[in-house]
Formats: structure tokens, C-alpha cells, sequence
């Protein structure tokens, strides 16, 4: 079985934070972007290659900014999501702009992906402990009858932005910590106490949830194998997207997940990871972020800069 492979979406738009590239915003002590904490961890945890998905109009300035820095450590390669990367006989709507979603980032990524892999946001922090779980699982883990993935866990309460609502799947767990549903969640807030609630009618009213619920942060792990099932499911998202929602509708990853789950042809493995989750949904989230990874690596958690030179900010 070959390694595995960290691969990493940031070709989004991250329309909420503002004019930068907040994949490419520096974060660290030494003006290092958050995905560079990942790669690090990683680096750590055993992975050797890393997969960027880009677009293809930020690829110089990505490749400046961290891509030719990393490569003198990790095995780089590239992917390139670009909305018009679709199979024979569709077409990108006159009025479309954004992307089609996780999923299919994943799948135009398939060619340079050559073994299992874990898959991260390039805007999110996930601790130190997410990536030993993940590649642990997947260098012991195989698909024998059903397809084996697994999904790093966090309590809902540690990843709340306190600068507006955020997104996140919240995950039922049945038995021996598989997943038995994620429901998608697009509007919760909480408290620094732990208190979370959600609206499912933009914001009117508000529901109370567990602040202890598990919750996706896209941190998963598969076999090549879906890679293959994303592709071979695209047409048909395509079909009820172009006649329903041609603007907006997106294919994302958790959705092919349950397919599969409700198809009895994947099981998921959660595991829990109590880490604190940092991240840049909004632009009011990068000064408390930069504080909280600047404390954290002058207890020692990580070197300054984290690979070679400083970046220049």
C-alpha cells in the first residue's frame, strides 16, 4: 500500500473574509499561513507528500508564498480546481461564479492522487494530535467488502468563531465509534462557556445543541476509492443542479459520504480529537487566531519559523 498522502483544498473563495487570500494570510510568528501549521504537523505524523488544490490564477503567488518553500521538505504536488473542469456534455451556466464545491475539488485532484489520503481546509487549524490519528488509521487501515474512511471528530464547543455564525457537520456516532449521519448545520454560534445553539431560519430564531457534539472539520481519511465514486456521481449532481439551483448548488464531500453510508457500501471511523480548533472564517477571527498559535508555539509546540527561512511578510 503506498503512503499516505495529505492533500489540501484552498482554492476557495472566502468571500466572508474580505479582499486577501486568506489561505495565504500570514498566521504565524514568523508570517507563516495556517496551512503551514498543518503541513508541519503532518510532516510529523509521517506524511510525505502533500497534494495543493489551487486555482489556477493564484498559482504564482502560491507557489512564492509556501508551495517552493515546502517542497525542500515534502514531496509537492499541484491540482487545479477550476469551474469549467466538468465531464463531456455539460456546461458551466452564463451566470455562474462559484465553485462547485469540496467534492469536486477532491476530483479534479484525482490524476496526482495515487494511493489513500487525508484531506484538510486550508484555512483551518487542527492540532497536533488530528494528523497521528488519521495516518495512523489509514497506513493500518484497508477496504475489504466496504469501503474503510474515517473522519477526525471535534466537540462542537471548541470550534465556534466568536465573530458570527459558522457551518459545521454535526455527526451521530453509533456503534464502535462509526458514523451512523452528518446533518449540516449553516448557522450556529456560541459562547465562550461552551453554549452552542443553531437557526434554521437565517437567524430568526435560534435552537440550543450540545456543545459536546461531535462535529466534522473536514478532516477525513480515504482509500482511492472515492475518488472514484465522486466521478462517477458527478453527472448526476450536475443534472439536478443545472435544472434546480445552476448558480449556487455545490457538490460537496459530506454529502457523497452519507450516499455511500445510506448505500452500505462505506463505513466511516470517527475518531474523536479533543484539540481546540482555531481558524479564519471571518477577518475579526485572524487577531485572536495569531495570538492563540503564537502562545502555542512559544510553549515549545513549534519551531520559528516552521520550515527555513522566515516568510517574508
Amino acid at each position: 500500500m503506498n503512503k499516505p498522502v495529505l492533500v489540501i483544498m484552498a482554492a476557495g473563495v472566502g468571500s466572508r473574509y474580505g479582499d486577501k487570500l486568506k489561505q495565504l494570510d500570514a498566521i504565524g510568528t514568523c508570517g507563516e499561513p495556517i496551512m503551514e501549521f498543518s503541513i508541519y504537523d503532518a510532516k510529523k505524523a509521517g506524511f510525505e507528500d502533500v497534494v495543493f488544490i489551487i486555482k489556477k490564477e493564484i498559482e504564482s503567488k502560491f507557489k512564492s508564498e509556501i508551495g517552493d518553500r515546502i517542497s525542500k521538505y515534502m514531496n509537492v504536488r499541484y491540482a487545479y480546481q477550476e469551474i469549467n473542469a466538468l465531464p463531456e456534455g455539460f456546461q458551466v451556466p452564463g451566470d455562474r461564479s462559484k465553485p462547485w464545491g469540496t467534492a469536486h475539488a477532491l476530483l479534479c485532484a484525482k490524476d496526482v492522487i495515487d494511493g489513500p489520503f487525508a484531506v484538510i481546509n486550508a484555512d483551518d487549524y487542527y492540532g497536533t494530535s488530528a494528523f497521528e490519528l488519521i495516518y495512523n488509521y489509514l497506513t493500518r487501515t484497508q477496504d475489504d467488502s466496504k469501503f474503510r474512511y474515517a473522519m477526525v471528530s471535534y466537540e462542537l464547543k471548541n470550534t465556534i468563531s466568536p465573530n458570527g455564525t459558522v457551518s459545521r457537520g454535526v455527526c451521530t456516532i453509533g456503534n464502535n465509534s462509526y458514523l451512523s449521519s452528518i446533518q449540516e448545520y449553516t448557522k450556529i454560534k456560541g459562547d465562550e462557556q461552551g453554549n452552542c445553539e443553531y437557526s434554521l431560519d437565517d437567524g430568526i430564531t435560534f435552537t440550543s445543541i450540545d456543545g459536546n457534539s461531535p462535529v466534522s472539520m473536514n478532516l477525513w481519511g480515504f482509500s482511492k476509492s472515492f475518488l472514484e465514486e465522486i466521478e462517477k456521481r458527478f453527472p448526476a449532481f450536475l443534472e439536478d443542479a443545472l435544472k434546480n439551483a445552476p448558480e449556487k448548488a455545490e457538490y460537496f464531500l459530506p454529502s457523497v459520504v452519507s450516499s455511500l453510508m445510506a448505500e452500505d457500501k462505506a463505513t466511516v471511523k470517527v475518531l474523536p480529537c479533543k484539540d481546540k480548533w482555531y481558524g479564519i472564517t471571518y477577518h475579526e477571527d485572524k487577531f485572536p487566531t495569531v495570538l492563540a498559535l503564537s502562545r502555542i508555539t512559544r510553549a515549545g509546540v513549534y519551531p520559528q519559523p516552521l520550515f527555513g527561512t522566515p516568510v517574508n511578510i
